[in-house]
């Protein structure tokens, strides 16, 4: 955190300082390292919090307004005198703070009004969850100033996750929140959607002779909400389709009874999309086993299974199979570099937004400087596991 620069920020925005106790609040930016689309349908995920984050400087204000400068953005203001969603400000900052108001009330927080100066390194437009780091810092304030205890990292996700869902507007599972939240390098298990089993290991990529390279692909993933909807909605229509709610209850092998009629009537890329399920859930477990052992080989060589699953079977690299394709081109290209070491894969979402590479360390500076020429510069960059998950403290 850039103490001064946020005091800067905020003074510009709210006036001097001066006597007011000032809350420090900071919620790192994801990576999922495993698991791509299987935390909706209840399955297992490997996530990392990165050495990027949403960082902020808040004070009460004594009036029952929220105020949020966030830098580069223009200052907005929410009345906690009414914590309904509304359809006018879904997408936008003002839905995360209205909707994080609303859960941490629900606690039993008493609403009272702040002023919040927040900076953030997370890339814009990346697909490392710059929402849910929002989310994630906005309720630690908000329990802070309003007279609670700190939620649990999951109690505290799935508060983020409902605000995304019904304030914001976007349908997500919980794993980007819930990285954020635990921070570290974490398995989890979502099969038990109120109580997920989380479980942390310490572990640097780069001890083992990897780093972690995220590589934004030219596409804002923010224009295929509508894709990515799609996935979870076609799987659970399965899902429904054998009696269950969630993929996770599903028994394969009903699945694989009822194929011929679940193409007939669903088509085969829900079908596929399930097929991936399956595939990249057990991958994940596999993955997990590897990195707490420190095999590193056994991770790559799975990790590039995970991709070629996501690519054919989930489907969620390219919106149309046209001419642009920017999320495959850069998975090309950067298999290109690779040339059979490391790793690479699609991350997160997908349709856009970022892919993710492991990169040998002796090459990892020539692989950011040519997809960098190849993509624009500032596209590729190497990050780090952070410990810290989304926390608030009085300075």
């Amino acid at each position: 955190m850039n103490k001064d620069k946020l005091v800067r920020l905020f003074e510009e925005s709210f006036g001097t300082v001066g006597v007011r106790n000032l809350l420090s609040v900071h919620a790192p930016g994801r990576s999922e390292i495993a698991g791509n689309h299987t935390d909706h349908e209840g399955g297992h995920v490997i996530a990392a919090a990165l050495d990027v984050a949403v960082d902020c400087i808040a004070a009460n204000n004594g009036t029952a307004t929220v105020r949020v400068a966030s830098e580069g953005y223009p200052q907005i203001e929410v009345d906690l005198d009414s914590l309904d969603s509304r359809d006018d400000e879904k997408g936008s900052t003002a839905a995360l703070v209205r909707g994080m108001a609303y859960e941490v009330a629900v606690r039993g927080g008493t609403p009272t009004g702040f002023d919040l100066a927040m900076t953030s390194t997370i890339p814009s437009g990346g697909g490392l969850s710059s929402s849910a780091a929002v989310e994630a810092a906005l309720g630690r304030a908000l329990e802070a100033f309003w007279g609670l205890e700190p939620a649990s990292p999951i109690a505290l996700a799935q508060e983020s996750q409902r605000t995304e869902n019904n304030f914001y507007g976007k349908p997500c599972g919980l794993m980007d929140q819930a990285a954020v939240c635990l921070g570290g390098l974490a398995f989890m298990d979502f099969g038990n959607a109120a109580n997920p089993r989380t479980q942390k290991v310490a572990l640097d990529f780069e001890d083992f002779g990897h780093a972690l390279v995220l590589i934004k692909v030219g596409a804002d993933h923010a224009a295929s909400t509508a894709d990515y909807a799609a996935i979870p909605s076609e799987m659970q229509s399965v899902a429904t389709k054998l009696g269950h709610t969630r993929l996770c209850e599903v028994d394969r092998s009903d699945f694989d009874r009822r194929i011929a009629d679940l193409r007939q009537e669903y088509g085969d890329r829900a079908v596929l999309r399930c097929v991936h399920y399956w595939f990249e859930n057990d991958l994940v477990d596999r993955r997990w086993e590897a990195l707490q052992i420190g095999d590193i080989d056994a991770f790559l060589n799975l990790t590039r299974a995970s991709g070629a699953s996501s690519a054919m079977y989930l489907q969620n690299v390219a919106a149309e199979l046209g001419r642009e394709q920017p999320a495959m081109c850069a998975l090309g290209l950067a298999e290109h570099i690779l040339n059979g070491r490391g790793a690479a894969r699609i991350h997160g979402g997908g349709f856009g937004g970022t892919i993710q590479a492991f990169v040998p360390l002796d090459i990892v500076d020539a692989f950011i400087a040519q997809m960098d020429a190849w993509l624009g510069v500032g596209s590729s960059r190497r990050y780090k596991v952070s410990d810290k998950g989304a926390y608030a403290a009085w300075l």
